[in-house]
C-alpha cells in the first residue's frame, strides 16, 4: 500500500458473529478519516462488518435502522473482498447479517444490491490453515444456502435444481477430502468455488426461496454464540423432518438425486426420510453439532428464541413458521 501511495487505515478485532458497535466504529472512523473505499480481508464476519459500515456512512440515522426495516440502503462505499473463509458466500451476495447485543439478543440482515463488493481475490491457499471446525461450519454454512433454495413450491424450475444438486453435491465429496487433507489446492478450491455460488443469487432464479433455517438458526447464536454453521448442522435436519410432508415429491427427489438414495415407489416417505438422515449423519461424520445438547445447549431459553424469531412476523417461504412451529423445531433439536 505504501510503496503505491495508497493512504489508508486499519480497523481490526472483529469478532465472528459481528456486533452492531463495531459497526458503528467503522462508521465513525470511515467519516473522520473521509475514507472512499473499504477492503475486507476475512471471512464471513469480516466482510459483513465491511458491508454495514459501508451503507452507514452516509446515512444520518443509526445503521441498525436498515437491519430492522426502518431505512432501505441508498447509498454505500464501494466493497473489495479477499476472502480467507468460505462459508457465508458474503463475497459475492447483497447481503450483511449483524448481532445487536444491546437490550436483548438480535442478530438481523440487511439487503441492498449496492452493498454488494465490486471484486473479491479468492486464492485457495489462503485457507490451508483454517481449523477443521472452522472448515466444517463453512462447509455445512454453504450447504444450507442452497438448502434454503432448493426447497421451493414454484415448479418448473429443473434447470436450476441441477445446479443446487451438483452444489450440494460438490460439498459432500469435497469437505471430508479438505478436513483429511486441509493443503490439498483442488478440493480447498472447490470448496471456495461453491461457497461463492451458493451464494451470488444465481441458484435463486425463479424460486421462492425459504430461510427460516437461517432465522432460526441465528436466534441460536444471538442467545448462546454458537457458529452459524453449527446452528444449521443442528437446524436443518430437524426443520426437514418438521416441513418434508408439505411436498413428499421434492424430499424424495433430494434424496434421490444428492443423496443417491434408491427411490422406494411403493413408500416415497422412506425415501425423503432416508436422505434427512443422510444430511444428519454428514453433518455429524464432519464434526458438526446436529443436536442443541451436542453443541453444550440446554435449550432453556426455546421460548425466547421462537418469540425472537418471529417478532417482525412469520418466517420461511417453503412453510410459513409462527411461533409454535419454532418451538416445536427447536424442541425437536434438543
Amino acid at each position: 500500500m505504501k510503496a503505491n501511495e495508497i493512504e489508508y487505515v486499519e480497523l481490526g478485532g472483529v469478532k465472528a458473529n459481528p456486533d452492531v458497535e463495531m459497526v458503528r466504529e467503522g462508521i465513525r472512523l470511515c467519516r473522520e478519516e473521509k475514507l472512499d473505499f473499504i477492503l475486507a480481508a476475512g471471512g464471513g464476519s469480516v466482510i459483513d462488518s465491511a458491508k454495514a459500515i459501508a451503507m452507514g456512512v452516509s446515512y444520518p440515522g443509526d445503521v441498525w435502522d436498515f437491519f430492522v426495516g426502518k431505512a432501505q440502503i441508498e447509498e454505500a462505499l464501494p466493497v473489495g473482498v479477499i476472502l480467507t473463509i468460505p462459508a457465508t458466500g458474503s463475497e459475492a451476495s447483497n447481503t450483511t447479517v449483524v448481532t445487536n447485543s444491546e437490550g436483548g439478543h438480535s442478530k438481523r440482515a440487511a439487503s441492498g444490491d449496492n452493498i454488494k463488493p465490486v471484486f473479491a481475490i479468492m486464492n485457495p491457499e489462503l485457507t490451508y490453515s483454517l481449523p477443521a471446525y472452522q472448515t466444517a461450519a463453512g462447509g455445512v454454512d454453504i450447504f444450507s444456502h442452497v438448502a434454503e433454495r432448493y426447497f421451493t413450491l414454484e415448479p418448473d424450475c429443473g434447470f436450476t435444481d441441477r445446479l443446487c444438486e451438483a452444489t450440494m453435491k460438490t460439498v459432500i465429496g469435497c469437505l471430508p477430502e479438505v478436513l483429511s487433507h486441509p493443503q490439498e489446492y483442488a478440493g480447498r478450491a472447490e470448496i471456495m468455488w461453491t461457497g461463492t455460488i451458493a451464494h451470488n443469487g444465481i441458484l435463486g432464479v425463479g424460486r421462492s426461496e425459504d430461510w427460516g433455517s437461517h432465522m432460526l438458526g441465528h436466534e441460536i447464536t444471538a442467545f448462546y454464540g454458537l457458529t452459524h454453521g453449527a446452528t444449521l448442522s443442528i437446524i436443518i435436519p430437524n426443520w426437514m423432518e418438521y416441513v418434508y410432508k408439505t411436498d413428499v415429491t421434492r424430499f424424495v427427489k433430494y434424496a434421490v438425486n444428492v443423496w443417491n438414495v434408491e427411490n422406494n415407489m411403493d413408500h416415497p416417505e422412506k425415501t425423503a426420510l432416508e436422505g434427512i438422515r443422510r444430511t444428519r449423519d454428514f453433518f455429524r461424520s464432519v464434526g458438526m453439532p446436529v443436536t442443541l445438547e451436542e453443541a453444550g445447549i440446554d435449550g432453556d431459553r426455546i421460548e425466547e428464541m421462537a418469540e425472537n424469531c418471529t417478532k417482525y412476523g412469520p418466517v420461511g417461504g417453503f412453510v410459513t413458521l409462527r411461533k409454535e412451529d419454532c418451538m416445536a423445531i427447536y424442541e425437536k433439536s434438543k
